[in-house]
């Protein structure tokens, strides 16, 4: 489709949207997510549409499962596929949810024993500008506990790429270190976090079933454990 969206559609999927809101769960559900060590996680699954180079209509889409504490591969899932939703600002899930619903569903038959406790979301979870981004949209479909991990900043309430923002980074000196990323509605929406590969944040956010303070714990634990975001994201498939 070319050309601005039809209102219609997009108030449908605003509408859409808001129903699957009301079930995101914002807190810790499992026995794991309140160990310090994360005792009882055994197997963490990571999730992203990476586009080909120059055509914005072919992706490939990932789901890899690593063991934790070691982060071997389990299972690997890369497809391409053809792409038709546009992008829209606000509704990347109805462009990119449904490949990474079906790559689930496919480990949930093929492999079932490997099924992932926790997604790692290449994208937004309540750091949306309707609090429901894809890591919402797809732990809520999946009913699977997912964490939001961006690579950019997301421009909503009052969030900015400012000067603020960027003297905020550069108080980031060291691996862990973080600040809360509160809107000016006074809600903590994520929290930017030093990792161990890059100078630049991550964007954690909550997805479903998990709450921030675990978020961000575990995306710590992984990248101490020396973890390449390609292998979280599966994303290197996309240039094979």
């Amino acid at each position: 489709m070319t050309g601005p969206l039809p209102a219609a559609i997009l108030n449908r999927w605003a509408r859409e949207q808001a129903r699957l809101k009301g079930g995101v769960v914002r807190e810790d559900t499992e026995e794991w997510q309140k160990e310090p060590s994360f005792a009882g996680l055994e197997r963490v699954g990571g999730v992203d549409l990476s586009y080909i180079k120059g055509d914005e209509s072919r992706a490939c889409a990932s789901l890899v499962v690593l063991s934790y504490p070691g982060l071997e591969v389990l299972y690997e899932d890369c497809r391409m596929v053809t792409v038709s939703a546009p992008y829209v600002a606000g509704f990347l899930a109805f462009r990119e949810v449904p490949f990474l619903v079906e790559a689930v569903q496919r480990l949930q038959q093929e492999e079932p024993r490997l099924k992932p406790q926790v997604l790692l979301v290449d994208g937004n979870g309540l750091l949306h500008h309707r609090g429901f981004g894809v890591a919402c949209h797809l732990g809520v479909l999946t009913d699977l506990p997912c964490v939001g991990v961006a690579k950019n900043l997301l421009q909503v309430d009052g969030l900015a790429r400012d000067e603020l923002h960027r003297e905020q980074i550069r108080s980031l000196q060291r691996e862990g270190d973080m600040f809360p990323l509160t809107g000016t509605s006074g809600s903590v929406l994520g929290m930017a976090l030093r990792s161990c590969n890059s100078s630049k944040p991550l964007y954690i956010s909550v997805g479903h079933r998990v709450c921030l303070e675990t978020a961000v714990r575990l995306v710590q634990s992984c990248c101490r454990l020396t973890l390449d975001r390609g292998s979280i994201f599966g994303s290197r498939c996309a240039h094979q």
